[in-house]
């Protein structure tokens, strides 16, 4: 699921990756919206509204919709700073470090989230949207741009061209690929509504602890990950091994 990259990966481990990062933003994004009543997952909205303030010249104000942009990107350039330096010593930690950040910033907010919503509302929207700067970075360089998670605007662009493509695509390798990529859209909307309503039917009774069930459905992604790849290298190992006693055992 996290582990292959680029042309590695195939359709089986973006479905995966999408079903459980799709679901996280879900949360994440109403969670955050019933708390501050701002977008935390995307800065689309946020730059609008950037602007609108200083033709007003509410600077001020302008300057915190700066700031909710420019945390999404600072996530994003974190989360790749890492993925370049980490690379060039363990695949394995590529993946692990940033979803490591990513939840405990997730388990932090839900500790302290009311708190800020008292103090000072916007830092709760600043870490979230650092959280998802990271993860869409993260998930982008992973697949290639194949998989992104935290935002739908783009996917339903995406499915509404490539399912206009139907009509027009006759050739079976062209729609066969057709399909893995609607395939693949379709999921990514539905987990991202699924982990939304989710969120939506828990914050209404334990608030933003909800945030601390998205951590840990996070960490149980990686440790799972984590496992399979070394319960893979210890049956290879164990295969290589059986091989070379046979070889030595042949006369």
């Amino acid at each position: 699921m996290f582990r292959h990259k680029g042309n590695k990966r195939t359709l089986k481990h973006n479905l995966r990756l999408a079903s459980l990062l799709s679901f996280i933003a879900g949360m994440v994004n109403v969670a955050g919206f019933l708390a501050v009543k701002q977008l935390t997952t995307n800065v689309t909205g946020h730059f609008a509204f950037f602007v609108d303030e200083v033709f007003k010249l509410n600077l001020w104000q302008g300057f915190i919709y700066f700031l909710y942009i420019f945390f999404f990107f600072l996530g994003s350039f974190v989360s790749n700073v890492i993925f370049e330096i980490v690379s060039k010593r363990s695949d394995r930690l590529i993946y692990i470090i940033p979803t490591i950040i990513e939840s405990l910033i997730l388990f932090l907010v839900s500790v302290f989230g009311q708190f800020l919503i008292l103090q000072n509302p916007n830092h709760l929207a600043f870490s979230l949207l650092f959280a998802m700067g990271l993860q869409n970075s993260l998930v982008t360089t992973i697949s290639n741009a194949t998989v992104r998670t935290t935002h739908l605007t783009g996917l339903f662009t995406d499915l509404g061209i490539e399912l206009s493509q139907l009509f027009f695509y006759k050739q079976q390798d062209q729609k066969d690929k057709l399909h893995a990529s609607i395939k693949l859209r379709f999921t990514i909307i539905s987990f991202f509504f699924l982990g939304g309503l989710f969120s939506g039917i828990l914050y209404s009774k334990i608030q933003l602890c909800v945030l601390a069930i998205a951590g840990i459905i996070l960490l149980i992604g990686i440790i799972y990950d984590d496992l399979k790849l070394k319960l893979i290298i210890q049956n290879r190992h164990q295969s290589d091994s059986n091989k070379n006693g046979i070889s030595q055992n042949l006369p």
